[in-house]
C-alpha cells in the first residue's frame, strides 16, 4: 500500500496538515554597510506567512523571506516561559514593580502558589497557539518583533473560566520568549 505524503504527515502528526498555512523566516541579507536594527533583530525568526513584520520594512530593505515547512514550526519551535514572570512579577506581595496584575489574578482564585501551573498553562497555551498562527503582531523596533497570543484558564472560586493576552518576543529559530503572563484582556 502506498502512501501519499500527506496522509504520512496526516499519521505522523496526529491530524490533517495538507492544508496547513505558509510559515516564513526572516532573513537579513548583509548587502551594505548600513545595518537596519529592526532587521537584524528579526533575522532568523519564524512567522506565519500571513502574520509577519511589514516587508520589505524599509525603503532599502535586503531582507527576504524565505519559506519554511509547517513541519520544521511543529517539531522545532519552542516557548520559553521564565517562571520569574510569575514569582516574584506577577504575584508581586511588595508592590515593587507597581502593575497591580496580583489583584486581578487574586481575583479568579489565583495566588503565588499557583505559579508553576499557571506558567505551565501559558506556555503549553501559547506554544499550540504560535504554532498554529495564533497570534497578533505588536510592536517592532530595535528591541525585537512582539506578538500577542490569548490564553484560557479556569477560575478557581467560579465554575467559568477566564481569557486574557499574554505578551511575546519571537526570536530566532521558532523560539518564542515571555515577555508579559498579563499584557490585558
Amino acid at each position: 500500500m502506498d502512501l501519499s505524503f500527506d496522509e504520512f504527515k496526516k499519521g505522523l502528526w496526529g491530524k490533517d496538515v495538507s492544508n496547513t498555512r505558509d510559515w516564513v523566516k526572516w532573513i537579513h541579507r548583509n548587502l551594505s554597510e548600513n545595518h537596519c536594527p529592526e532587521c537584524l533583530v528579526v533575522d532568523g525568526c519564524w512567522f506565519a506567512g500571513d502574520k509577519h513584520p511589514k516587508h520589505p520594512h524599509h525603503p532599502y530593505c535586503h531582507c527576504i523571506l524565505e519559506d519554511l515547512q509547517y513541519e520544521t514550526v511543529l517539531r522545532e519551535a519552542k516557548a520559553d516561559c521564565p517562571f520569574q514572570k510569575f514569582d516574584p512579577y506577577l504575584f508581586d506581595p511588595t508592590n515593587y514593580y507597581k502593575h497591580g496584575k496580583q489583584k486581578m489574578f487574586e481575583s479568579w482564585g489565583y495566588s503565588v502558589e499557583d505559579s508553576e501551573y499557571l506558567r505551565d498553562e501559558v506556555e503549553k497555551q501559547s506554544l499550540e497557539k504560535y504554532k498554529n498562527g495564533d497570534y497578533e503582531l505588536g510592536v517592532w523596533n530595535k528591541y525585537g518583533q512582539r506578538i500577542s497570543i490569548r490564553v484560557e484558564i479556569p477560575r478557581k472560586n467560579k465554575n467559568e473560566t477566564v481569557s486574557f493576552i499574554t505578551g511575546w518576543k519571537v526570536c530566532p529559530n521558532g523560539l518564542i520568549h515571555l515577555n508579559t503572563p498579563y499584557g490585558g484582556e
